[in-house]
């Protein structure tokens, strides 16, 4: 939403107070309630609830603990790093698969999206009596019944069992929730996203709207959401739409950049290769009073190399916390591949040559990753603390990761391998790699590469069944770690079961 997008603190604090910000769902009556009462009276005062349910996106918990920082530490591509073992523990916990359910990022997860679905029931059960255009009002209904099904699928897919809310709770309603059945919830999500698709713009405008979900970003979920289930031609169907011709621009203006590192540089947000991207800013003035206020990306600080000392012709990295180092299994994987050095901060290299060096930090491989790493040129000098102040955003969706979903649901649904060659071969060649057959082991092999600390090769893995094959060395035990506690806030006065694999009836 470009500039108004930072307006969501403060939408936040007035619609649901400053607790309620970071509180459980199922608290009795978050502060803020009285002052929601009587809100939602016009168009501007809808437009800040939907800006809250966004704000929900790119939330950062106090405790550091993002969907990217954990989900990367519990895949192959990294260990959890840091300064030590005890370093942000709920992650170094799924990190190292010693999660149980009292020591776990479980609690973070279930917080952020059930906040979401919070601030959008809220929206949907207001915006009926809310004097303003019905075109716009329509609009604002598809974008939080998106961002509701957006928050349900990850939730699904971390715990399994969970309960479908889908309006505010009041009164006894907190204590009566219990977990839907995980088809119920994929229906949800399958109503939601098909009711959304027709009342949302086909294209939303880059320099008014950027961050805003368009129909390609609806049929980009649905697409996923179908290839969770194994729904493998309705997956590919929708995912066609949103890829058009491989190579080409689609209906929806998606095209992938020519030059992979453009992907990452700071200013180019909102490119034709985003889908759904997470915005950060450097004017939220974030401080240590409240980390989980500032608007600003706190994985670039946790990312870089510890003790960080640059000399000449040195790349300008910020010294960092030494979080998600990447595994050598992974940096030996992708030693020749072009993504190479837009992917890995290789510090072996940068040491022999004389150029840097750094403090070697928890379970360090010497190889850190370099998109997200915190730059001096992208240090903020203003009020607040620089090292939560960065302005990178992040892609959740990105074109060539549908390109890649596509080819997979094609392959695995006995679809048509000339146009998965195709797709798979348009990301290879963007980057010079020559044609290969579409496999789905050269598909996986493609997703792992290319999509490198973006949030995606724990939930591959998983999907895929093969979790268990590349991380039994880490702890990760078949028929249990593939999902997470729920977490024992939620279960404590409530009839939410814990998951079996966690010692529970569900």
């Amino acid at each position: 939403m470009k500039k108004n997008i930072y307006l969501s603190i403060i939408a936040c604090l007035i619609l649901f107070g400053f607790q309620a910000c970071s509180d459980s769902f199922l608290e009795l009556k978050p502060k803020g309630t009285d002052l929601e009462d009587n809100y939602y009276r016009n168009r501007q005062e809808a437009y800040n609830g939907l800006v809250a349910v966004y704000d929900v996106l790119g939330y950062q918990s106090p405790s550091y603990v993002t969907k990217v920082l954990a989900t990367s530490a519990a895949s192959d591509d990294h260990y959890a790093g840091g300064g030590g073992s005890s370093d942000v523990p709920s992650v170094q916990a799924w990190s190292s698969y010693d999660l149980d359910p009292a020591v776990g990022p479980q609690e973070d997860l279930w917080k952020r999206n059930f906040m979401g679905i919070n601030r959008a029931n809220i929206l949907l059960s207001k915006l009926p009596d809310i004097p303003m255009d019905d075109n716009e009002k329509a609009r604002f209904e598809a974008e939080a019944r998106f961002l509701r099904a957006y928050f349900y699928f990850d939730l699904i897919r971390y715990f399994r069992n969970i309960p479908l809310i889908d309006h505010p709770l009041v009164g006894d309603e907190l204590y009566e929730v219990v977990q839907a059945a995980p088809e119920d919830v994929y229906a949800f999500m399958e109503s939601d996203l098909n009711a959304a698709l027709p009342n949302l713009p086909i294209k939303v405008d880059a320099t008014t709207e950027a961050g805003r979900v368009s129909q390609g970003t609806a049929k980009a979920l649905l697409g996923k959401v179908y290839l969770q289930q194994e729904k493998f031609t309705e997956a590919a169907q929708q995912l066609a739409a949103v890829n058009g011709e491989p190579g080409g621009t689609s209906q929806y203006g998606y095209r992938l950049l020519d030059d992979f590192g453009d992907l990452f540089a700071v200013d180019n947000k909102f490119n034709s290769e985003s889908i759904l991207e997470l915005s950060f800013t450097n004017t939220s003035v974030g401080d240590w009073g409240c980390i989980d206020c500032t608007e600003g990306n706190v994985l670039n600080i946790m990312v870089g190399p510890r003790g960080y000392t640059a000399g000449p012709d040195a790349p300008d990295y910020v010294s960092g916390w030494s979080f998600l180092p990447i595994t050598e299994n992974l940096a030996d994987l992708m030693k020749g591949d072009p993504r190479y050095p837009y992917t890995i901060v290789d510090m072996h290299q940068l040491e022999a040559e004389g150029k840097a060096s750094y403090t070697p930090g928890y379970m360090d491989t010497g190889y850190f990753l370099e998109k997200f790493a915190g730059r001096e040129s992208d240090r903020w000098t203003g009020a607040g603390s620089f090292e939560l102040n960065f302005p990178q955003n992040m892609y959740d969706i990105r074109l060539a990761g549908t390109y890649l979903l596509e080819a997979e649901a094609i392959v695995r649904g006995g679809g048509d391998v000339t146009r998965a060659a195709a797709l798979l071969n348009a990301v290879r060649g963007r980057v010079g790699l020559d044609p290969v057959a579409a496999t789905l082991e050269n598909i996986k092999r493609e997703r792992r590469i290319e999509l490198v600390g973006e949030g995606h090769r724990w939930f591959d893995l998983v999907r895929w069944g093969d979790a268990a094959a590349v991380l039994s060395d880490r702890g990760f035990v078949a028929g249990k770690h593939e999902v997470l506690p729920i977490p024992l806030l939620e279960l404590d006065n409530t009839l939410l079961e814990q998951n079996k694999e966690y010692g529970g009836t569900k």
